[in-house]
């Protein structure tokens, strides 16, 4: 069903253009993630799409009775309403049946004895079962829990950004739409409610529009990508992974044209030189193709963004926290947490929302002071500190004063000093933009100042409070990068699960009531870990409440390493059990499976050749792109059968020896 029309909308800010003359449409059941470098134009172009926003020129149409919902990063509440009013003071005819229902039975609280407001208490109570109402309200708590808000009667006002956030979120997902809009929806959530959300949007009927920098969650969740490079928006009928090879196809095959361009121009501007006179028709005509080749060439590039700031020389003793504690009030954060770190140290530090992350990040930066114990730093730490927090921003600055408030130069890795006007230009800051207050530019903009700031002080020690947040994925990889070389150590807070399992080899995990634990690994082996080992509590409860040593929390993560893994074809042990041997499928398979593997390998290859025949014909690259994709999975699925089948061939020779 079509849902929404695109029709070559345009938009500029200033003299910056940041789309020109896009045109697409939106089908229920798309899932469409929206990819670009900050400052592109992303969130302006949601709010022409969700009509908060108008175009330069083209337009925008909505079917009849689709309804189209944007949550914006900067929601609006009424005065004084609490959490649970805002999410269901929509205006669906569920919601205002709950809402009079309510209504109703305050009021008869006040006045038991009404009969006209019992009659309205029925008729209320009538319309609730008519619309199947009743498990709304239910649904809305459960969505503000599953999103970090726990006191769903606190009133909106005096919420953290992030809770408010999360509050307007929970109301976009309760309310019925066509087509949901979100901009940065994992922002300021923690790992969980990130799963769980990314759940709930799988299953969501209609269209998504979606901006995010969480690699995972745009892969898992997303079938179509649109990338806005330069003003040109550029489509693709794919996840996040998908779209990273259809983008390196789409820029090759653009390189291509590009080097056959540039030949042609070389042979023109050779034949110009030689003295050509514009007066024949013919010669006229050669002199016009040159201007047209000559004007054919590609927008100029952004630029690339480079991270390249050397950092100070770090001794032996780094960081030494023995006993840390924290409380505030009568609630404590955590206790007895002892850590000491080493040279090239990648620490990730996990957990939900408000169980001290960001506490333990500001007592090891000195910034507060623990309740209990001690941390001690090296004479030779250098800390770089990067905030989640933009308000220690002056954005009456102009960009450049900012950056030269630290440091007029800066070092690079490679020894050469530069000034701070060059290095705002390695960080996509033109020397147009550096002069322009701080206020003027994009959220992710002012995180990439923000993060150019901390580098250009050349710390050995980095202490990262949700960089993630706000900052593109072009941004995000290159200080994935930065941080491969950068030889000092890395304490990262983040709930962004490839960032983590991309930087990060130990976290350190709050997992409530105060318990701290350590384990060495990226997050996703954390994450399968604490997996099993919740499946072994529950089965151990099941079991009459022994308790397993392999799930302990506490124990070494080498010691538990190997807790609650599944037994493959290798594991078993010939001689415990009966014989092994191959069923009649599985020797027809190991006969004939290199075969089948070769073929798949010749029908890719083939594909490949086709694709770059036909790279001028959009139509038939999509349809062989799906063919392509169609191989690929074949193709893994043979190479596993391949690998069970000869992992059985091999356990069967080695019983048989035995």
């Amino acid at each position: 069903m079509h849902l929404l029309s695109v029709e070559h909308i345009t938009k500029s800010y200033g003299e910056k253009l940041l789309f020109e003359d896009v045109t697409f449409g939106v089908e229920d059941g798309d899932k469409i993630g929206i990819i670009g470098v900050n400052g592109t134009g992303k969130s302006t172009f949601l709010k022409v799409i969700a009509g908060i926003d108008q175009p330069d020129s083209g337009s925008v149409s909505v079917g009849g009775r689709v309804i189209v919902r944007m949550l914006s990063q900067d929601p609006v509440f009424a005065p004084n309403e609490t959490a649970l009013e805002h999410v269901l003071g929509g205006d669906s005819p569920q919601l205002r049946a709950v809402q009079a229902y309510a209504a109703a039975m305050g009021a008869m609280e006040l006045n038991p004895g009404s009969e006209k407001l019992q009659q309205e208490l029925i008729a209320a109570n009538a319309r609730m079962d008519e619309l199947d109402a009743w498990g709304l309200e239910n649904e809305a708590k459960t969505a503000l829990s599953k999103l970090g808000i726990q006191d769903h009667g606190a009133k909106v006002e005096t919420l953290s950004g992030g809770q408010r956030k999360r509050v307007a979120m929970a109301a976009a997902l309760l309310l019925p739409s066509d087509v949901l809009i979100l901009d940065e929806p994992t922002n300021h959530i923690d790992n969980e409610s990130v799963a769980w959300l990314e759940g709930m949007l799988q299953k969501r009927r209609g269209a998504l529009l979606m901006i995010t920098h969480d690699r995972y969650f745009l892969d898992r969740v997303s079938n179509r990508v649109i990338e806005l490079d330069r003003g040109q928006a550029h489509f693709y009928q794919a996840n996040y992974s998908r779209f990273l090879e259809l983008k390196l196809e789409r820029e090759e095959r653009e390189a291509a044209s590009e080097a056959k361009r540039q030949n042609l121009l070389r042979n023109e501007l050779a034949w110009i030189r030689r003295g050509a006179k514009a007066r024949t028709t013919k010669q006229k005509a050669r002199i016009d193709r040159f201007e047209a080749l000559k004007d054919a060439g590609p927008k100029a590039a952004d630029g690339k963004l480079e991270l390249s700031v050397a950092s100070s020389r770090l001794g032996k003793k780094i960081m030494e926290a023995e006993g840390v504690g924290k409380s505030y009030g009568d609630r404590k954060l955590f206790s007895g947490f002892s850590y000491i770190a080493v040279p090239e140290d990648r620490v990730g530090i996990v957990g939900r929302n408000g169980s001290g992350k960001s506490t333990l990040l500001r007592i090891i930066a000195g910034k507060i002071e623990p309740d209990e114990g001690s941390v001690e730093l090296g004479t030779t730490v250098k800390l770089g500190w990067f905030s989640q927090e933009r308000e220690e921003m002056d954005e009456t600055l102009r960009v450049i004063e900012y950056i030269r408030e630290d440091a007029e130069q800066v070092k690079t890795a490679d020894g050469t000093t530069i000034s701070a006007g060059q290095m705002l230009e390695r960080f996509l800051f033109p020397p147009a933009m550096q002069w322009s207050p701080i206020a003027k530019l994009s959220g992710g903009e002012k995180r990439r100042l923000q993060l150019l700031r901390v580098l250009m002080n050349a710390p050995n020690v980095l202490l990262l409070d949700e960089p993630t947040n706000d900052l593109d994925i072009a941004t995000l990889t290159v200080l994935e990068d930065y941080l491969d070389d950068f030889p000092g150590v890395v304490f990262v807070v983040s709930h962004d699960r490839y960032f983590l399992d991309r930087t990060v080899d130990k976290i350190i995990a709050f997992e409530g009531n105060g318990v701290i634990t350590q384990h060495t690994g990226n997050y996703s082996e954390y994450q399968e870990y604490a997996e099993k080992r919740a499946a072994g509590d529950k089965a151990s409860n099941a079991g009459g409440g022994q308790s397993s040593s392999a799930g302990s929390s506490k124990g070494s993560p080498a010691a538990n390493a190997g807790a609650g893994k599944p037994e493959s074809v290798g594991d078993r042990q010939p001689g415990k059990e009966r014989a092994l041997k191959m069923s009649y499928k599985d020797q027809k398979d190991y006969e004939q499976i290199d075969g089948w593997i070769a073929l798949a390998e010749e029908e890719l290859t083939a594909v490949a050749e086709a694709m770059d025949a036909a790279s001028s014909d959009s139509a038939k690259l999509q349809e062989l792109a799906a063919e392509q994709q169609r191989l690929e999975q074949k193709l893994e699925e043979l190479m596993e059968r391949w690998t069970e089948l000869n992992l059985l061939a091999e356990e069967i020779a080695a019983q048989k020896k035995g």
